[in-house]
């Protein structure tokens, strides 16, 4: 008497399998996606950086176009709006990012700077104090654009007190928030700038990538794994 396998599919298995194999897929591109966008990003940065800076526009109607864009501006800060970015980490220890309203040389408008990172005191519930000149400045950097995909269970925007601790760079928020004709971005200051900066060591966009293709192989192996799995389960044995 002889076996062989004779391949006998069922419609549930093979239904299941094909759902679950087709959202395996889809989470997979999606990771590699995400990944091309950062590659995207760095390479535009990587553009930016060696280019000289410019004079911002009168206008900016496109934020996105500006990206990275290196940009040097003559102002004086203007700390009544400060905000200090909380859940900032530098070398492992926590902090703030300072931003500070830079009212631009000869005209109304603003542009909020990014003068980096100050260490937290050790009770959380204390503001910190910071430093900020007063004279004119020339400010060099490049031009960073908020992300708009913010959670937050933060208190919105009110005519009482200034709220100076913020957890995100909320951007819309901050229009709301204050009585100034502010650019749609932040200069994060040039690291070796003398403008009032504290510690700057920005990060690049791209240092998450190996993570999101990471996910992207095991989203696929996850679905090849199952294909494996519906093929071995469904050829059954049958006696010649």
């Amino acid at each position: 008497m002889a076996l062989k396998y004779r391949f006998r599919p069922r419609l549930l298995p093979a239904l299941a399998t094909l759902v679950f194999v087709a959202l395996f897929i889809r989470l997979g591109l999606w990771q590699l996606h995400k990944a091309e966008a950062k590659q995207e990003l760095q390479a535009q940065l990587d553009r930016h950086l060696t280019e000289a800076p410019i004079a911002l526009p009168s206008e900016i109607t496109t934020p996105e176009d500006w990206r990275y864009r290196r940009v040097k501006v003559q102002g004086t800060y203007d700390i009544r709006y400060q905000i200090l970015l909380d859940n900032q980490v530098e070398n492992g220890a926590a902090g703030y990012h300072v931003i500070t309203p830079l009212h631009i040389a000869g005209t109304e408008k603003y542009i909020l700077v990014n003068r980096g990172w100050i260490p937290a005191p050790a009770e959380h519930s204390v503001v910190p104090s910071t430093s900020t000149p007063t004279e004119p400045q020339e400010v060099t950097g490049s031009l960073w654009l908020p992300s708009t995909k913010i959670f937050a269970l933060e208190a919105p925007a009110s005519s009482g007190a200034w709220q100076p601790v913020w957890q995100n760079m909320d951007m819309e928020r901050y229009l709301k928030s204050v009585p100034l004709k502010l650019y749609p971005l932040v200069v994060r200051l040039d690291p070796d700038s003398p403008a009032g900066g504290f510690v700057r060591n920005w990060p690049r966009p791209a240092e998450r990538i190996e993570t999101n293709l990471g996910y992207a192989y095991q989203w696929f192996g996850f679905a090849a794994t199952l294909i494996a799995i519906y093929l071995v389960l469904s050829f059954k044995k049958v006696e010649q």
